[in-house]
């Protein structure tokens, strides 16, 4: 279990510090509204994962049962999907853009955290093509084996998104000082997303 839990978390990780839209949105929040508006912001978008989880869990545990086969179209299916978004920020810009955001309250920073993940159909498509080429044990109880997995990334994109929310004045300084680490970023993604690919594929 440990050996396909801990390449997983450090894939976790490596996606969870690319800038993503969810992350530059915790750091424009916690810029606008302060450090408590970032914090609510993650833990709306935190609570979002846990239905993309249970969507990816009981749907792929049901192809699993089902056909091998049929499984194992579907991590080659998440590694192209992995391949196809590893170009997509090859060809994007590398610039990272953070505007003013209106003020809110803490309900609705939470509230659109948690609609704004739930509601993103990428989301779990990504689960799809990301988490079933860590289960350790197919013939096993694969629902448990997705929620571990589900936790574990939920935990460390609290840990992950609410330490930007701490640091967003200096992380906001450093990307405006330096304005070549957004390209740094863009690389750094493309080759995450090819090398998490390879590893669903062996």
């Amino acid at each position: 279990m440990l050996q396909q839990l801990i390449p997983f978390l450090t894939a976790s990780i490596l996606l969870t510090l690319s800038p993503g839209p969810d992350i530059v949105y915790v750091l424009v929040q916690s810029i606008s509204n302060g450090k408590k508006a970032g914090i609510v912001t993650t833990l709306g978008l935190v609570s979002g994962i846990l239905i993309h989880t249970s969507l990816v869990a009981f749907g792929v545990s049901a192809v699993i049962k089902a056909s091998p086969i049929l499984f194992t179209l579907i991590k080659i299916f998440g590694a192209l999907y992995l391949f196809y978004l590893a170009y997509k920020v090859f060809k994007s810009d590398s610039s990272i853009t953070i505007n003013e955001s209106p003020k809110k309250s803490s309900k609705n920073l939470f509230r659109q955290g948690f609609i704004m993940n739930v509601l993103n159909p990428k989301v779990t498509i990504f689960f799809l093509a990301f988490f079933p080429g860590f289960l350790w044990e197919p013939d096993g109880n694969t629902i448990f084996q997705f929620y571990l997995l589900g936790f574990v990334f939920m935990m460390q994109a609290l840990f992950l998104f609410g330490t930007v929310a701490l640091l967003a004045g200096k992380i906001s300084e450093y990307l405006m000082k330096h304005r070549r680490s957004g390209l740094y970023l863009k690389w750094i993604q493309v080759t995450v997303f090819i090398g998490i690919g390879i590893l669903i594929l062996l």
